[in-house]
């Protein structure tokens, strides 16, 4: 079987309490790398670091010990919730499946999530087929922050959603990275949506990180064509260098 080179020389560090957005075309890589940094897929080489471990350094058993604090909201909420249990299960699953608390205590922190997230406690006892797809996201989310990780790695989790929903699930994750004290790693093909959520972007092309810096300062200043193609298709995200000038 003919072997792929999915990355090669991505280097990057992500600071606590902030969000490094990974924007790219389909293609570039930017799943592969989740999956890897979330320990789902194995690396060949290099050296992923958490929390001052090395992470590739590690067995099996211990990197499934290190997985709760590394959750993932995926982009098709209906394909990753269970649809044979209420939200108020799905949410508080986590905590079962690592026996943490009792049940009342489970569910306890269950509801206070969903609430968190914007879904009153009498919708708990619903199934996700009785959601919008943004409901669903928010259960999603709500799922992946029970455990309270040290970082919520967000795969295109905003791109399957409407843009009025986009938007205030967006909004919805900045609130609750300033509450909680969360750490984002944004992954998406939406430029426009990166410079809003992002302290800083990383652009990739074929498994490369050809870009890097400040948010803003990427949008305004954008330094490879890959970024400037991204930017020009970017609904919502004006850059007057990247305008055609009258003549």
């Amino acid at each position: 079987m003919r072997e792929v080179l999915a990355l090669a020389g991505v280097t990057f560090s992500i600071f606590s309490r902030t969000t490094l957005a990974v924007v790219g075309p389909s293609g570039s890589g930017k799943s592969t790398l989740a999956s890897c940094l979330a320990c789902l897929e194995p690396v060949s080489s290099g050296k992923i670091w958490f929390a001052q471990t090395e992470v590739t350094a590690m067995d099996a058993g211990q990197q499934c010990a290190i997985r709760p604090s590394i959750q993932m909201v995926f982009q098709d909420p209906a394909s990753s919730l269970n649809p044979r249990m209420s939200a108020l299960e799905l949410v508080s699953e986590p905590l079962k499946i690592q026996d943490r608390f009792d049940k009342r205590e489970r569910s306890d922190r269950a509801y206070d999530l969903l609430e968190r997230v914007g879904l009153p406690r009498e919708k708990a006892a619903q199934r996700p087929d009785e959601f919008s797809g943004g409901q669903r996201q928010r259960i999603a989310i709500a799922r992946a922050l029970v455990l309270e990780p040290k970082l919520v790695i967000l795969d295109e989790a905003l791109s399957a959603l409407d843009c009025s929903v986009q938007a205030q699930v967006a909004n919805l994750l900045m609130d609750l990275q300033a509450s909680l004290g969360l750490t984002y790693l944004f992954i998406t093909h939406d430029l426009a949506m990166a410079a809003h959520l992002a302290d800083e972007i990383a652009v990739m092309e074929r498994g490369r990180i050809v870009e890097t810096g400040a948010a803003r300062s990427v949008v305004d200043s954008p330094q490879h064509a890959v970024t400037r193609r991204l930017l020009l298709a970017a609904p919502g995200v004006r850059n007057s260098a990247l305008e055609p000038q009258a003549v």
